[in-house]
């Protein structure tokens, strides 16, 4: 025990011997001796070192001038910016597997009535999330239902908000081969998105296994208390009136789940062939 104290003395010693005023201090580049005898930064005028009490004892410290509280901060800001977008980055690397839909961003897109209503969807998100406000975006083909999902995908992994965005297709695919609990492993691992973006129902295979499927995903998400966005080219009469029981299940948790809102902007896909049709006549002199 004397031991243990001795030590302890002993690095305390050193310590105020270390810090204990002796001899006036001799400046470095940029700094200058103060009236009150310590060092001061000569580019912001505020003290590099402060007199306090250790255990009694008068003692000088090194402190930090204010350009250089600046730097330290400035450097911490950037530090996590940088981390953010690498943070970002990986938040889009698993939750957009599609490398062109990353490209479909609200900066990209024509201030349309459908895009002011999805801008508001990311602006009250919060509330969104609390109160578990799905989508159904629906409309014919090519009016920009999955465009319109994708910016809203874009803007919230900008944000930081941990989104998957997918489509049942690739869901069953990627479940092929698994066995019960890894599938159903799967499936709740979707819970760890705060927003779930299903891309085209309606397009994935019909056989009894697809469609149970298919129901446990919405299903789980339902359980899970969390929002939805699904888009499809069914109509409402099919979505309200299907043609069997096992998708009477599925629309009818969907509809229960999402706030019907119809897509009803011009064929993007026309309209972006006829571009290209055009640019190809003048490249080729057509």
């Amino acid at each position: 025990m004397k031991s243990e104290n001795g030590g302890a003395g002993h690095v305390i010693g050193a310590m105020l011997e270390r810090f204990r005023e002796k001899e006036p201090p001799i400046p470095g580049e940029n700094e200058y001796i103060g009236e009150n005898g310590l060092l001061f930064c000569s580019v912001c005028r505020t003290p590099k070192q402060c007199r306090v009490n250790m255990l009694g004892q008068p003692a000088v410290v090194p402190c930090i001038c204010q350009c250089e509280k600046e730097r330290l901060e400035k450097e911490k800001k950037r530090q996590e910016a940088e981390e953010l977008q690498r943070r970002i980055q990986r938040l889009k690397a698993n939750g957009i597997q599609e490398k062109h839909l990353l490209d479909w961003r609200f900066d990209v897109a024509e201030n349309t009535r459908d895009i002011q209503r999805a801008r508001k969807y990311i602006e009250n998100w919060q509330k969104v999330k609390a109160e578990n406000l799905g989508l159904l975006l629906w409309g014919s083909v090519g009016t920009g239902k999955s465009f319109i999902a994708a910016c809203i995908a874009n803007a919230l992994l900008e944000q930081s908000v941990p989104v998957l965005m997918t489509n049942f297709s690739k869901i069953l695919n990627q479940m092929g081969g698994m066995y019960s609990d890894e599938r159903y492993q799967y499936i709740a691992s979707f819970s760890h998105y705060p927003l779930l973006i299903i891309d085209d129902l309606g397009i994935e295979r019909n056989t009894e296994y697809a469609l149970e499927q298919v129901y446990a995903v919405i299903d789980e998400r339902y359980k899970a208390g969390l929002p939805v966005i699904i888009t499809t080219n069914l109509t409402m009469e099919e979505l309200r009136q299907p043609e069997d029981v096992a998708h009477a299940r599925i629309y009818s948790r969907v509809l229960e789940m999402c706030t019907p809102v119809q897509i009803t902007g011009e064929d993007r896909r026309q309209k972006i062939g006829s571009r290209k049709q055009t640019v190809v006549k003048e490249v080729l002199d057509l």
